[in-house]
């Protein structure tokens, strides 16, 4: 797949939108000439920078969001979409929503969790269920928002949702089977400490750079391996620098749909249902979307002939299962009481849904 690097028009990009709100504080901007809509204000737009290029979960799932509302709002909304690459980093990206140059963002917790360290949680191993099913209905609904949403007030920012991604995939050029094999090795983790920590109890040397320089540091043999969902490796082409691919079942890629709190607060009722109404049906869509992505782009890498993929056994898991142990104390280390409560929480959910799922309640997860 080819890469594009917009770099040219990122610049201007970036220039532009600074000139135009980067200059506010979050606490200095002007909300109150937009506080109620007339007929002559639209179409209005409203700004969404993704973490992921085009092509992408997090692109598929703007597309969908931006069909829903300008459907809903007749064309009165527009949704502007600035995949990866147009604005900067992920954690760049996390500003600009929070100082309002953008209006939307996905933010994931594999960079969130240095500012929110309570969505760690997502990053650890062996903590969401293995079974897609009930893994599916834990992100359907609200109750995962209302458990992270005072986190995320705290930092400015307005939680609208998370987005499950699919499986986290490890890529090195030999196969990961056990702790053992991550001794010494250069892994490439997403920004967060946490993220880090997580391999760190393996023996292995993480390496935290920006997505945008992973192929070329294991193009230059800067780092050995790497961990991203598996859409994420076929679109970037690590595959083409890495000859195996682990899949461990150890944890999901999420992400959270965040908002600037000015930006929301100040939209108009109407406007709030129409975004709110969005979210519910591209939410529901999500899984799906994830799923069948994962599962062409994974077809991909092996009709190309150079992947060689690892399944690891159950006894395999139970082994790293023991191993990241450490990384959970970790969690809590830096969360305190109420990273504390959302464990217990997330804990109950998913006991909660595996009976469910037990006595044929629940859905299918397909």
């Amino acid at each position: 797949m080819q890469r594009s690097h917009p770099w040219i028009w990122s610049l201007f990009a970036v220039v532009a939108i600074f000139a135009t709100g980067c200059s506010d504080a979050p606490e200095d901007r002007d909300t109150t000439a937009t506080t109620t809509s007339s007929q002559d204000d639209y179409p209005e737009t409203w700004r969404f920078a993704l973490e992921e290029i085009e092509g992408s979960v997090q692109h598929a799932y703007a597309e969908a969001l931006k069909s829903h509302i300008e459907d809903a709002s007749d064309g009165k909304v527009e949704l502007d979409i600035f995949p990866y690459g147009s604005l900067g980093t992920s954690s760049q990206l996390t500003e600009l929503v929070r100082n309002g140059s953008v209006d939307l963002a996905f933010a994931s917790p594999g960079h969130l969790a240095d500012l929110i360290p309570e969505t760690g949680i997502f990053t650890l191993h062996y903590v969401l269920p293995d079974n897609d099913a009930v893994t599916r209905a834990l992100f359907d609904g609200n109750e995962l928002t209302g458990l992270f949403s005072a986190a995320y007030n705290e930092k400015h920012l307005t939680l609208l949702g998370f987005v499950p991604e699919g499986w986290m995939a490890w890529t090195a050029n030999k196969p990961l089977k056990t702790p053992a094999d991550f001794d010494g090795l250069r892994i490439r983790t997403m920004t967060s400490q946490m993220s880090a920590e997580a391999f760190r109890n393996y023996g292995a040397d993480p390496r935290q750079t920006p997505y945008s320089q992973v192929y070329t540091d294991l193009q230059l043999k800067q780092i050995d391996g790497q961990t991203n969902p598996i859409f994420a490796i076929e679109e970037m082409n690590f595959y083409e620098v890495q000859d195996t691919l682990t899949m461990a079942r150890a944890a999901h890629f999420i992400s959270s749909v965040v908002a600037n709190p000015e930006w929301y607060a100040q939209l108009p009722e109407q406007q709030q249902d129409w975004l709110a109404l969005a979210l519910i049906e591209v939410g529901q869509e999500a899984w799906d979307i994830q799923k069948e992505l994962n599962g062409t782009r994974l077809e991909a890498m092996l009709e190309d002939g150079q992947l060689a993929v690892t399944r690891l056994s159950e006894q395999e898991r139970t082994a790293f299962r023991e191993a990241s142990r450490p990384a959970l104390d970790f969690y809590l280390q830096q969360t305190g009481e109420r990273g504390q409560q959302i464990l217990e929480s997330l804990r109950n959910r998913i006991a909660e849904l595996e009976r469910q799922q037990a006595s044929g309640n629940g859905s299918d997860g397909n």
